[in-house]
């Protein structure tokens, strides 16, 4: 019944910024774990970003300093704002949900988020750094 949008994505020039956005829908729930995964062809899909519901944040290494995930919870919205953008960040971005997670399996390091944790995927968006 939950249900992402992403959106966002695009073509930037590298050192560039993005915002992706990933709007949220179909949830009543007070306790949660959103994040925001990367996959680059070829590649493994990897943790980026997550927000627990409580407020705390967990980023990949790689991305630490550079990108930053925040929530609007009135719009139903989770943000990762993403600056100083390199090439090895072109991937297709996906937010994703899990209910359960817990705040400890939310805030380890993000790059070391399992996919097979979040149930609910978006359809992802194309973010390309050249």
């Amino acid at each position: 019944h939950v249900q992402l949008v992403e959106s966002g994505g695009g073509s930037v020039q590298s050192g560039g910024s993005l915002r992706l956005s990933c709007a949220i829908s179909g949830y009543a729930y007070s306790t949660y774990c959103i994040a925001w995964f990367r996959q680059a062809p070829g590649k493994e899909r990897e943790g980026v970003a997550g927000i627990h519901s409580d407020g705390s944040t967990s980023y990949e290494d790689a991305v630490k300093g550079r990108f930053t995930i925040s929530r609007d919870n009135a719009k139903n919205t989770v943000y990762l704002q993403m600056n100083s953008l390199k090439p090895e960040d072109t991937a297709m971005y996906y937010c994703a949900v899990d209910l359960g997670l817990g705040y400890y399996g939310c805030t380890v390091v993000a790059g070391t988020y399992q996919a097979a944790d979040f149930g609910y995927w978006g359809q992802g968006t194309q973010v390309t750094v050249s």
